[in-house]
């Protein structure tokens, strides 16, 4: 009986190809694929190939932090003299993260077959991020991997390091927001009927504000299921908005807009930017694609849109600084650094030491907008929490002026 087995494999043109054959042995299979001219790179009995259940959901990616030390221990061993497939080797034996060692691994595969580095690294792009593969690449027509690496895992330090600062600052206001509404959830469900069935017990008329809190409270009790699916609807509705190409645009419009996170957002990328431009091109890659590439890491659609325009006029020959003023997301000490670059021929240099400086500005302006969203998230606590008080006790307050 014939077995399956999941292959990956180089095909006559060139390009990686991960498919299935069925064969009565290993030896079979290898023999097969090499009669229609293909360079095996891994061949797994595919029962075996997950180690159980195929669930991709299950598996963890890896993380920023993983690509990180990754580049960081690369360019450690390259500049040690450590050949590339056996400083991978090396890496993946020594990996923990079963996603990461499994790219590792098939990368150090593809090397010993002679394939490019770059080329093994984009074959897992769920391992190795597409900036990544473009410096090295750039890095193999220049002959500097180990100082492109060097310069990729100081700029995964800090791209994790400003990614660590924006999370520190959301968790309070998200704590904040949550306990308001577990605390509203709470009085709305179990303190505020205790107090309202007395009154209407004695036959008083409820005011206003009181019957509409009862109101809620009655739906919330009686009907929470239709709560919590039309909370699960919107809450669908709203990704696949925020995933498209309108939500996308509208979204990083009205961010760009709000007075308290203008700001941090523009001071966030104008420091991706300018690093990833100085990497980019202190790495030998070309101009037109280092902002092409800078951009897509940002991460704005609204800067992608504006950036067609510098990258049309770069071709041209117009100066990439004259073509930035237009755009209003950067700042004018930004613009003025680009253009000094420019003079001077330093460009990659200066934006390196532009990013440093905005990075600090971007824990300032974090700090501020903390220190904002804390009390209006207390007032809005205060007041959602002072309305549901002053709907229970209305009606004792009516009681006593009439018994008086």
């Amino acid at each position: 009986m014939d077995l399956t087995y999941t292959y990956r494999a180089v095909d006559r043109e060139g390009q990686i190809t991960e498919a299935t054959i069925d064969a009565g042995s290993e030896e079979d299979a290898l023999r097969m694929l090499r009669a229609r001219s293909m360079t095996i790179i891994s061949l797994t009995l595919k029962e075996y190939a997950s180690g159980g259940l195929n669930l991709p959901f299950l598996k963890e990616r890896p993380k920023p932090t993983d690509v990180m030390v990754f580049c960081k221990q690369m360019s450690v061993m390259m500049f040690a003299g450590v050949p590339l497939d056996r400083a991978l080797t090396i890496l993946a034996e020594q990996t923990d993260k079963g996603s990461m060692k499994d790219a590792i691994g098939d990368a150090a595969r593809q090397i010993k077959q002679g394939i490019p580095f770059s080329r093994a690294l984009r074959s897992r792009p769920e391992a190795f991020p597409d900036l990544l593969c473009g410096m090295v690449e750039a890095g193999e027509l220049t002959g500097n991997i180990g100082d492109v690496l060097q310069r990729m895992s100081v700029h995964y330090e800090k791209e994790n390091r400003i990614n660590a600062r924006i999370r520190g600052a959301m968790i309070y206001p998200i704590i904040l927001a949550v306990l308001c509404v577990v605390v509203v959830i709470v009085m709305l469900v179990f303190v505020f009927p205790m107090f309202v069935g007395m009154f209407e017990s004695s036959g008083t008329q409820l005011p206003l504000p009181t019957r509409i809190m009862l109101a809620m409270s009655d739906s919330l009790i009686n009907f929470w299921y239709i709560h919590i699916a039309v909370i699960g609807t919107a809450a669908l509705a709203f990704i696949r908005f925020k995933n498209s190409d309108f939500g996308k645009k509208t979204l990083d419009s009205l961010f760009l807009r709000m007075p308290m996170i203008s700001k941090p957002l523009k001071t966030v990328i104008t420091a991706r930017f300018t690093r990833t431009l100085a990497t980019l091109m202190a790495s030998g890659v070309a101009i037109v694609e280092s902002i092409e590439k800078a951009t897509e890491v940002t991460a704005n659609y609204v800067l992608s849109e504006e950036m067609i325009m510098v990258v049309e006029g770069v071709k041209q020959g117009s100066a990439m600084s004259d073509l930035m003023r237009r755009i209003p997301i950067f700042p004018p000490m930004m613009l003025s650094m680009v253009s000094v670059g420019e003079e001077s021929g330093d460009l990659d240099g200066l934006l390196t030491k532009t990013a440093d400086f905005y990075d600090e500005e971007l824990e300032t302006a974090i700090a501020k907008l903390v220190s904002m969203v804390e009390p209006i998230m207390l007032i809005v606590m205060a007041g959602l929490i002072g309305m549901i008080l002053l709907a229970m006790y209305m009606p004792m307050f009516e009681m006593s002026s009439t018994i008086s």
